[in-house]
């Protein structure tokens, strides 16, 4: 039933104009309404204009805090680089324990190890160390600043990491082997197990190393083949030119030789093959005929 008395209804809230309710939103998380940005500096110069302060935050403001964060992950990187590799150089130089080690069990330095073996062996091993670490590092400056450009121009960071996890979780499974010898070779190159120029056995494959990278390692065998062996593989290694070696070897003599002239004699022509100066240099001890 109706009735002909009229008076005013109170307005609900259902019932305001959408303009207002757009206004509203848009007010409530403005540029203008946060202090010390340009888009308030413009909101105040222009007696409260909407539109220029939007139009400068856009066109002004976010550009150039954009291309402010790209030039400071690009510095970032390259200073990265320098320090990286001052680091992995003074890392891998020969320390003072070592030399005080070698000094201790009679060895010259310089007669086992010098300078010109010493430099492509300590140079290969800087540059793969080197190299994961600072692709390791630099990755990671421009991942933030890219999410810190994301975050300046309003797009949601959730569903962009979620995203990434996944594939992440997939590209982890499939290439689980190329990440397993480059952990292991990054490991072996930090250990010093062996490196350029040394004569190593690594089970199947036995010859002197060539090239040592973080996926694999290259050895050319006594009849010049070449083995390339993932590092990922390589259950056990034996170098048999690190630091110093035995050299071993066998005279067959007659049942009926007398052993105590035969051993003085052996030891003899073992003093004079050392005593030669061809040879002076490379023999760290006493050669002994040990029976």
């Amino acid at each position: 039933m109706t009735t002909g008395a009229e008076g005013p209804v109170p307005r609900s809230r259902a019932a305001l104009p959408s303009e207002a309710v757009a206004r509203i939103v848009r007010s409530s998380d403005a540029c203008y309404e946060q202090t010390g940005n340009l888009c308030r500096w413009v909101y105040d110069r222009t007696d409260g204009n909407e539109t220029a302060a939007n139009v400068a935050n856009w066109f002004i403001d976010k550009p150039f805090r954009v291309v402010l964060v790209f030039v400071v992950a690009w510095v970032a990187s390259r200073l990265a680089r320098r320090w990286v590799r001052r680091v992995v150089t003074r890392a891998v130089a020969p320390s003072r324990s070592s030399v005080e080690r070698l000094e201790a069990l009679g060895i010259d330095l310089p007669d086992v190890l010098g300078p010109v073996e010493a430099d492509p062996r300590r140079a290969a091993r800087a540059n793969s160390i080197s190299i994961v670490l600072t692709s390791t590092v630099v990755v990671a400056i421009w991942v933030i600043a890219l999410l810190t450009v994301l975050g300046i121009v309003g797009i949601e960071l959730g569903p962009l990491i979620a995203g990434a996890g996944i594939a992440g979780v997939a590209l982890g499974f499939g290439a689980q082997t190329l990440v397993k010898d480059c952990i292991a070779g990054l490991f072996m190159l930090i250990e010093d197990q062996y490196g350029i120029g040394d004569v190593v056995d690594l089970g199947e494959a036995v010859g002197v190393v060539e090239e040592v990278s973080l996926r694999t390692t290259v050895l050319r065998s006594v009849d010049g083949t070449v083995w390339h062996v993932p590092n990922g593989v390589v259950q056990r290694v034996g170098n048999r030119s690190q630091l110093w070696s035995v050299a071993l070897v066998d005279v067959d003599v007659a049942y009926d030789t007398d052993l105590d002239r035969a051993r003085a004699l052996l030891q003899q022509a073992a003093e004079e093959i050392c005593g030669l100066p061809e040879f002076a240099e490379q023999v760290l001890e006493e050669p002994k005929v040990l029976g």
